[in-house]
């Protein structure tokens, strides 16, 4: 098996979480299904947020979507970590930024566990809070409440990228959040991303400090 494939066996997820997903390579599962190994946490969200069920099945092309998607993610987080974003001033276009990485990063994550790049696009959107209760519902293990407060912040994320003068009463809270409080938290969930799916970093992209002393 091809380094960088599959998480490995030091995966923070640990060996059950790889269990699953062997599983879900062999036969396709419907998340409603009691053979779902996510059945019981999903069936809540579903109903929810009135989804039609998930059919979880891991494939090469879902793999290849979720690495495409977390490269995505490494590249346009860059701009959340550059100078001119670190101007509270700029907590709107951060924001913006924000949630695009996010999505991109969750929707990597929901493609390796076997979610379709169709189910996401019809059901997520520019939802970050959603993608996140599906992420962790499906063992993501990001408990990060100030994260879950970012997340109801940016959804949805399309809502930053307008001029706050297109806005009449009802402008968008930032919820106090500033580019030097939002950059940290889409960092460790990028990285968390790149931790439990095993995708290597993006060439060109710099590793962080613990990966550098491995």
């Amino acid at each position: 098996m091809p380094k960088g494939e599959y998480p490995s066996d030091d995966s923070k997820i640990g060996t059950s979480r790889r269990a699953l997903l062997r599983g879900l390579t062999a036969i396709p599962v419907t998340a409603s299904a009691i053979a779902s190994p996510w059945a019981k946490t999903l069936a809540p969200l579903h109903q929810r947020h009135e989804d039609e069920p998930a059919t979880l099945v891991r494939t090469k092309d879902g793999r290849s979507m979720s690495r495409f998607r977390y490269h995505n993610a490494e590249r346009w987080m860059t701009a959340l970590e550059v100078g001119f974003l670190a101007d509270p001033r700029h907590a709107r276009e951060a924001l913006h930024q924000a949630g695009f990485v996010t999505q991109q990063a969750l929707c990597a994550y929901l493609l390796d566990v076997g979610f379709s790049d169709a189910w996401n696009a019809r059901h997520i959107k520019q939802d970050i809070a959603k993608a996140l209760s599906y992420a962790i519902a499906c063992g993501f293990g990001h408990d990060c409440p100030d994260m879950a407060r970012l997340a109801a912040v940016l959804s949805p994320y399309w809502k930053w990228g307008y001029h706050y003068h297109q806005w009449e009463e009802d402008r968008p809270r930032t919820g106090g959040f500033i580019p030097a409080t939002i950059t940290p938290l889409v960092r460790a969930l990028v990285d968390r991303v790149h931790d439990v799916t095993g995708h290597p970093r993006p060439r060109g992209c710099q590793p962080r400090p613990q990966e550098a002393r491995s």
